[in-house]
């Protein structure tokens, strides 16, 4: 008689890996297990376990039921064992199977097919501390998976990836560099203005996301509310994502390989008119403001001139007239990033492995110019990630853990440019935002560099980024987690004590490479009005010959950036206790944890936790948790250094009711609800609550200016004993909901988070110059945040086995500054209470002077009234006292955060084949994008819409000015709607199980392209999502789209 029972695949191993499993376990285990049974009455029993497609399950355990008789299966799946002739059943099991029961009563011979496990991942949360069935889990939670995270095409930042999967997590991206891709991340809405940022654990320990490859990832988890993250302390307040990474399961060894290659192009950029157009326009600007700027008509430009720009009848005309697409200039047609990991896992009774070796290369979409330097400068990234999770079994009740992580990333760029906010970075893609087409050639036929004399600030892009030399900065992380867990059934049942230490350490070595500046290579600029070419070395300044261009540059060694050193300590311990009495489970935990954390040659800073949890649930229907944390932190003073704060939750699974069993179409329903409190003690400096002082500086005695040989002692910082904590409020209340049989599932959630006593610094007080220092930071500010959350999911399969699965999202958060020591006699429209955090400000119009009567009659401008003209924007004087002044910026629109996310997933799978898109999208944030035509007298004109015309009184814009230049006259023309739609994510698959792969030695392979950032709708000029990057509105790095081909399997 067979038994089968259906289960994932296991593949074979090696030749040699067949040898050292049948020794190891067959001979070692089977001899001295089965010793046991010498001299009893037995009977043999032989079979063989495989999973469903016929594969044989290496390393399954068989055991008599009901003793330590047992054997595991051998490289081919099969078994022997001898078995007392008083038992009957044999018990078969495997790490990720369904367990079988088989009785052997009138059997000698057995064929055993595994199932896979009807636990999964999905049904285990994990949460601060620890893990819990999700059925009771009452806090408001989401979790995905390393797999959902790996769809994310051709991105390796974690970040990147958890746009769109996770509701409530807001990302937002600002620039496409290579190694700097890493989004601002906001957990439903901000609530300060002092951090934002959610605190990021990865394995129980703060650590950068940056640190771990998407392929080691077991799952993320975001804990939003108070019940959630009061256990964290001092860090949990804004929110708390958890990684999680993979850990070795007993059985044979699992090696899973990916490769990716992925083309990347700019997903949009400003579109700028090219020369002829812009020289057009500006003709045009120039006859519109003729009446308040007559010398603007100098810089008229014939017709015949014009034509020469786009119609260059030679060379000598092309360089004269020069008309560059600088984004065709700059920017390759595409760049290439590769990303390859490489895993294994497995273990035995004693030792359970997982390791992981990850590499990626993100490729640069400039176009670098041959310089002649015998050097190749540019942007590049490569990171290499390592990382070794090693579990113990010294005794059956005693787990030491070993986490060993590294991380090596080199990032490429020209000399001395460190991050992309530097001035120097913002030069390089200047050209694609700001460098006029017809200023001059990137690079003349002779070889010399354009360049324009007549500005000071107008750099030639293409040469800044080809002759900058080249600069590695190389950043190390290693991470060490040491982890001891003993089961402590002896004192009471389900108690477990938990140590851990961990140290991480943080190097950044700078300046290894070229260093090329100062070694100027010949500059040209040809004026169009005359022809004639001006050099900009016009003889060797050594010798006075002709000019020739050396090859000066030199290499360096690099040396350690001590100032980024980061040296972290972390030891944490902690006792849980599970117990189950009837329908009564109980479960608490209590944890003692300490952080050290200095940079560079600092003292340390330090944190102290005490915190507690403990559950309560009946017959898993009724639900109560309660947290505690008492934390310190050595920004306070003794008096207020260390704070309590708790947090409660209830729940309610009403579909287990008596009352509900009469609605078929009801899956499970749950009504859950959390309030709490939570510390925050995050802002920029140390010991706000001492006065500190300094020493230097003199006296002036006299007229003359004579100083006092002494020098000062100084207050150079006023101290505020009473600073404390910021406390956060949070409210939360959920329903959880599956109907028809796991067609519908999902969740909604109402949240209302009130942040109190918020830290304002002394440079935002509203205190009087005259008083003299910088006042001391006070905590004198209040927010309120609300919103809500939906999410849907959806799951068929259908009778011809296609299954038909989506998962939408929406979160809406509003945030609103109740109290933040605005001054006293602002009018309210002017203070930041009773607004947004960000809240964007502008001059707004009320359409435009389409006639001279509307202009005599508007308010005077405080300055630059004459230079005002019809069609320019009618600015209302919002606090009416008849003029136009800094007290007419009023509130408009929203902040730079969206107050509106959605998520739309949705997927088919069917004999292998699989394909998905993911739409994301926001709304209700505005967007300030200041690119200005005509600026700095240079012909760049943005295409914006239609300009203002007696034709076209209702067009887009205002006609830009050349000469004049009005106050004002921007109005909200710059700031943009934010909202957007893109093509997240899009895939097409094909996965193998079984069948002809196996005979090439593979368990699964799957095949696949996807993209990344395919499309997108939106109103704004380039596809960024905000300005933290780069030269803020004024551009950064292109965003990416991607394209990418990839190949996954297992051995």
């Amino acid at each position: 008689m067979k038994h089968r029972i259906n289960l994932s695949s296991q593949k074979a191993l090696s030749a040699l890996m067949k040898n050292y499993l049948l020794k190891t376990l067959v001979v070692v285990l089977g001899i001295f297990i089965n010793l046991s049974l010498f001299a009893q009455d037995t009977k043999t029993i032989t079979g063989t376990v495989v999973d469903e497609q016929d594969n044989p399950v290496i390393g399954a355990t068989v055991i008599v039921k009901g003793t330590q008789i047992g054997v595991p299966t051998d490289f081919d799946g099969k078994f022997e064992l001898q078995v007392p002739t008083d038992k009957e059943i044999l018990l078969i099991s495997f790490i990720g199977m369904e367990p079988q029961e088989i009785d052997i009563t009138n059997q000698t011979k057995l064929e055993v097919v595994l199932a896979p496990s009807s636990v999964q991942l999905e049904e285990t949360i994990v949460v601060g501390y620890g893990q819990q069935k999700k059925e009771s889990v009452v806090g408001a939670i989401t979790q995905t998976t390393g797999e959902v995270l790996q769809r994310t095409a051709g991105v390796t930042d974690i970040g990147m990836a958890l746009t769109g999967n996770l509701p409530g997590v807001i990302t937002i991206n600002s620039s496409g560099m290579p190694g700097e891709e890493d989004p601002q991340i906001i957990i439903r809405s901000a609530s300060s203005w002092n951090n934002s940022d959610p605190l990021v654990l990865v394995d129980g320990v703060e650590r950068p996301m940056s640190g771990v490859d998407m392929n080691s990832v077991e799952s993320v988890s975001v804990l939003k509310d108070a019940s959630a993250t009061a256990v964290f302390g001092v860090k949990g307040a804004n929110g708390v994502i958890l990684i999680t990474t993979k850990r070795g399961k007993e059985g044979s060894a699992r090696i899973d390989v990916s490769a990716n290659m992925t083309m990347k192009v700019p997903s949009k950029l400003p579109n700028k008119l090219d020369s002829y157009d812009a020289l057009m326009a500006r003709n045009y600007a120039i006859e519109h403001e003729l009446g308040v700027s007559p010398d603007s008509w100098g810089y008229m430009t014939p017709q015949n001139i014009i034509e020469k720009y786009r119609y260059p009848a030679d060379l000598a005309e092309a360089e004269r007239y020069p008309n560059v697409d600088w984004q065709d200039v700059l920017f390759k047609d595409y760049a290439m990033s590769y990303n390859a990991n490489l895993n294994v896992s497995g273990g035995t009774k004693f030792v359970k492995y997982f390791a992981s070796a990850d590499f990626a290369h993100e490729g640069d979409l400039f176009y670098v110019f041959d310089n002649g330097r015998n050097y190749d400068s540019g942007y590049a990234y490569n990171r290499i990630n390592v990382r070794s999770n090693l579990d113990f079994q010294l005794t059956k009740s005693t787990v030491f853990r070993l986490n060993l992580a590294g991380s090596n990333g080199q990032k490429k760029t020209p000399w001395g440019q460190t991050n992309s906010g530097d001035w120097a970075v913002a030069q390089q893609w200047a050209g694609a935002y700001n460098i006029a087409p017809d200023v001059f050639l990137p690079q003349y036929s002779d070889g010399s560099w354009g360049f324009y004399p007549n500005i000071s600030n107008v750099s030639n892009s293409a040469q800044n980024l080809s002759l900058s030399g080249t600069m590695l900065s190389t950043t190390t992380q290693i991470n060490t987690d040491f982890i001891l867990e003993q089961e402590l059934d002896f004192i009471t049942k389900g108690l477990k004590f938990r140590g851990a230490v961990s140290w991480d350490n943080t190097f950044l070595e700078r300046n290894r490479g070229i260093n090329d500046l100062y070694n100027d290579a010949q500059q040209k600029w040809i004026d169009p009005a005359t022809g004639i070419a001006t050099y900009k070395k016009e003889y060797e300044n050594n010798n006075k010959f002709d000019f020739q261009q050396g090859v000066l540059w030199n290499t360096s060694d690099g040396s350690v950036d001590n100032n980024f050193t980061q040296r972290n300590l972390e030891y944490q311990l902690r006792l849980n206790w599970d117990r189950q009495f009837g329908n009564h489970n109980i479960t608490a935990m209590g944890m003692f944890s300490r952080k050290e954390r200095a940079r560079g040659s600092i003292i340390p800073n330090f944190r102290e936790d005490w915190a507690f949890r403990t559950t309560y649930d009946y017959k898993s229907r009724y639900f109560l948790e309660y947290n505690g944390a008492y934390n310190g932190s050595e920004t306070f003073s003794k008096d207020y250094r260390f704070a309590f704060f708790s947090s409660g939750a209830i729940g309610w699974m009403i579909s287990e009711e008596s009352f509900m069993e009469s609605l078929g179409f009801l899956d499970m329903l749950k009504l859950r609800a959390s309030y709490g409190e939570i510390g925050d003690d995050y802002i920029s400096g140390r010991w706000l609550y001492l006065t500190q002082w300094a020493y230097g500086g003199n006296s002036s005695l006299d007229l003359n200016h004579g100083t006092s040989p002494y020098d000062w002692y100084r207050e150079s910082a006023v101290g505020n004993p009473d600073v404390r904590w910021e406390t956060v409020k949070k409210f939360n209340a959920g329903i959880d909901y599956a109907f028809f049989d796991g067609l519908l599932a999902g969740s909604v959630e109402y949240f209302r988070d009130n942040r109190v006593d918020i830290l304002v610094g002394g440079g935002d007080r509203a205190v009087p110059s005259y008083f003299g220092p910088t006042p001391p930071t006070a905590n004198l500010g209040e927010v309120e945040t609300n919103g809500y959350e939906i999410q849907v999911r959806v799951n068929k399969v259908l009778n011809n086995g296609v299954r038909l699965w989506g998962d939408m999202s929406m979160t809406h958060a509003v945030n609103e500054i109740i109290e933040r020591d605005d001054p006293a006699l602002y009018e309210d429209y002017r203070k930041q209470a009773g607004y947004s955090l960000g809240q964007t400000r502008a001059y707004v119009d009320a359409g435009y002077f389409n006639t001279y009567d509307a202009l005599y009659g508007s308010p005077m401008h405080d300055t630059n009234d004459p230079y005002k003209v019809p069609g320019d924007y009618y600015v209302l004087d919002f606090n009416a006292d008849g003029i136009i002044d800094s007290k007419d910026q009023i509130p408009y629109g929203y902040s730079g955060s969206p107050q509106n996310t959605y998520n739309a997933t949705v997927g088919v799978e069917w004999k292998g084949f699989s394909a998905f898109v993911q739409f994301y999208g926001v709304n209700n944030v505005t967007r300030n994008v200041p690119l200005t035509s005509f600026g700095s007298k240079l012909n760049t004109v943005y295409d914006f819409g239609t300009w203002w015309s007696q034709e076209t009184p209702n067009a887009d814009v205002t006609v830009p000015r050349w000469l004049s230049e009005p106050s004002y006259n921007s109005g909200t023309q710059y700031l943009f709607d934010g909202s957007y739609v893109r093509l997240k994510n899009a895939e097409l698959a094909y996965t193998v199980n079984g069948g002809w792969i196996n005979s090439i030695g593979f368990r699964t392979l799957k095949i696949f392209v996807n993209g990344n950032n395919l499309w997108v709708w939106s109103k704004m000029p380039d596809d960024r999502e905000s300005n933290f990057a780069g030269s803020g509105g004024q551009g950064a790095y292109p965003t990416m789209k991607r394209y990418n081909l990839g190949i996954r399997f297992t051995l």
